[in-house]
């Protein structure tokens, strides 16, 4: 058995999986628990628990050991087209919120310290995100709270929740704001798929002269972060001596509009894009990372270019495989 052990919960989703096989090749024995298996590659997991962290039973089950370092990334989530239509508000308050209530205690029982949390900066101000150019994402900008979507409310309570234990109960919780991560073996179809993975596979299934949809005047920004940084400082968060909240995520923003470009660039199509009315959620967001760079010496530095092109990649094969082939003549 490995010196050192792991649990990630959420292990079968997209981050997930990956932090796991970057787990085992630091040697761990790492236990991933999930509602499903990843849906495009193996698990590198020692152990893969299918089971709902809902519930208590499960969760009592998974955590029967003092693990050296816990992620908990498991939650209710989606792309635009999931959190801001507002058919899904109950669903993700009380599945995650729940999740989460579960895994603090369970944690606690069991004597374990080392606990990262993954929020998101969806919890910051909208009044903070309504110009396009100039978001305002600092971690001390979260206060007067008014996240634009109910999934943001869940994700600042539960900040408040692990903090909480670090403070009455001794635990050495980490948590970190993800902004936007992507790459290859993410969701990319079926309406929880994120920007970068809904504008690749627009693209890829867009024949030559066509057009893709974009919601909104595509004049609203973002920054998107590749997976293999977001494991990084994740990793290097929970084993900091800093609790956070921290912000993970690239300081290169970019419209949406620009992205679609971005995106048609790479595939070497003549593709033209139409704006149509969707979901678009805050006008500007981008990671302020002057936190991140003082207390872990990193940030984020990898062109969002580079990421696209992998990530287009491999979604594009992705359609190809998915498409009938034709049978030669």
């Amino acid at each position: 058995m490995a010196s050192k052990m792991a649990l990630v919960l959420g292990g079968g989703g997209f981050i997930g999986a990956h932090l796991v096989s970057r787990l085992k090749r630091e040697g761990f024995w790492v236990r991933a628990v999930d509602l499903k298996y990843p849906e495009y590659r193996d698990t590198d997991a020692d152990d893969f628990v299918q089971g709902d962290l809902r519930e208590q039973s499960v969760v009592k089950e998974v955590i029967d050991r003092r693990f050296d370092e816990v992620y908990q990334l498991a939650a209710d989530m989606g792309g635009a087209g999931y959190i801001f239509t507002g058919e899904n508000d109950a669903d993700i308050m009380h599945n995650s919120a729940t999740i989460n209530l579960n895994v603090v205690h369970a944690c606690h029982m069991r004597g374990i310290k080392r606990v990262f949390y993954s929020s998101s900066a969806c919890m910051y101000p909208a009044y903070n995100q309504e110009d396009p150019d100039n978001p305002k994402c600092a971690e001390d900008s979260a206060y007067p709270a008014a996240p634009d979507s109910e999934y943001g409310w869940e994700k600042l309570f539960s900040e408040r929740l692990f903090l909480a234990y670090n403070r009455n109960h001794g635990m050495e919780a980490r948590v970190a704001r993800y902004h936007n991560i992507f790459g290859p073996q993410g969701t990319w179809t079926g309406g929880k798929e994120k920007a970068p993975a809904a504008l690749c596979r627009k693209v890829a299934m867009a024949p030559q002269g066509g057009e893709i949809e974009v919601w909104g005047d595509g004049l609203q920004t973002r920054s998107f972060l590749y997976i293999d940084e977001c494991l990084e400082g994740t990793t290097r968060l929970l084993r900091s001596e800093f609790q956070g909240p921290v912000n993970i995520g690239s300081d290169e923003m970019i419209s949406i509009h620009d992205l679609a470009e971005l995106v048609i660039a790479i595939s070497g199509k003549d593709v033209s894009i139409r704006h149509v009315p969707g979901p678009t959620g805050v006008r500007g967001r981008n990671s302020d990372n002057r936190l991140i760079k003082e207390k872990l010496g990193w940030a984020p530095s990898q062109k969002l270019r580079t990421g696209i092109e992998s990530t287009y990649g491999w979604i594009e094969a992705q359609v190809r495989g998915n498409q009938p082939q034709t049978l030669a003549a």
